[in-house]
């Protein structure tokens, strides 16, 4: 009997945001405006970058991965999220939930990869201002991201196929909006100690590691910039980290707190999720245009070439 529970549970109930009809069509046409949003701020940052050459630098290089990063995170969470709002069946078959799990996973681990590297890029233009682009040479700018990239994957070979082995018994109902492993984790009747482990274990490795090289390239960063003596100077120098700076709290911490904090289906949760997942893809376009001169400069000359044609 136990055996055919198992086999039956071939997919998952998605609770959402909401059960009220009247909330979901305001959630829906939020969050709808919310990915347009997304999608055209990074696609606009996408196409400014590779069309004017003035940003053709390995900052710029960077921001341009990290604009398609979003706009691929956004896009495994938050059509699936628009489709339930609408829909009175919230389902998702076990093999979706275990493939969103899995990008999820991928492209939030190599974003974090990324956001890292970033900052190492900022550590070297400003401790190192003469010899920039000789450290971040454009072979080592394409390996950093090709590392990082592969370190997110790995992580996610790493946790999804152990959840692909877990047997799913009566409870089916997922309190979210999106498949997170400690949400499938939540509702297993299969021993999954050996999943929380290799998750907080992955979690830890990965979160500590790019801590680390975000706190080591800050610290000397704030070290160098202390030690100019123009306020005009220290004011540019730290003009240049503060949209990194940004991007790197709104996501890092939320994500973070969301894989190792324990699933009880609290509101908190998901307010961690919507964070990273949806608040956060909007958001960098916004931080690094808005706040980067080079960037709006760029922006003006590409939409004057545009209206020229």
């Amino acid at each position: 009997m136990a055996l055919r529970n198992h086999s039956t549970i071939t997919e998952f109930i998605l609770l959402g945001l909401s059960a009220d009809p009247k909330v979901q069509i305001l959630l829906f046409v939020l969050f709808m405006g919310i990915y347009l949003l997304t999608m055209m701020g990074n696609l606009m940052l996408l196409l400014v970058i590779r069309a004017d050459s003035h940003l053709h630098t390995p900052m710029y290089f960077l921001l341009s991965h990290l604009s398609f990063l979003d706009l691929c995170f956004s896009s495994v969470t938050v059509p699936k999220l628009l489709e339930n709002l609408l829909s009175k069946k919230k389902i998702i078959s076990k093999e979706d939930c275990l493939t969103q799990a899995f990008f999820v996973f991928d492209i939030g681990g190599t974003e974090i990869f990324l956001l890292s590297v970033m900052a190492y890029d900022r550590y070297a233009a400003i401790c190192y201002p003469l010899l920039y682009i000789q450290v971040m040479s454009s072979q080592l700018c394409v390996k950093l991201v090709w590392a990082s990239w592969g370190l997110g994957f790995l992580d996610a070979v790493i946790n999804i196929p152990l959840a692909m082995n877990l047997n799913f018994c009566e409870n089916h109902i997922i309190p979210h909006y999106t498949c997170e492993l400690p949400s499938l984790f939540h509702l297993s009747c299969s021993d999954i100690s050996t999943n929380v482990t290799v998750l907080t274990g992955s979690t830890l490795l990965h979160g500590f590691g790019t801590f680390f090289l975000i706190f080591f390239s800050y610290t000397r960063i704030v070290s160098t910039i202390l030690s100019i003596s123009s306020t005009t100077g220290r004011s540019k120098a730290f003009s240049t980290c503060s949209s990194h700076l940004t991007a790197v709290s709104f996501f890092y911490v939320s994500a973070f707190l969301r894989y190792l904090m324990p699933t009880s289906g609290s509101p908190l949760e998901l307010i961690f999720s919507i964070q990273y997942g949806v608040v956060t893809p909007l958001v960098n376009p916004l931080i690094y245009s808005l706040k980067n001169q080079e960037v709006k400069t760029a922006l003006r000359r590409t939409l004057g070439k545009c209206l020229q044609w």
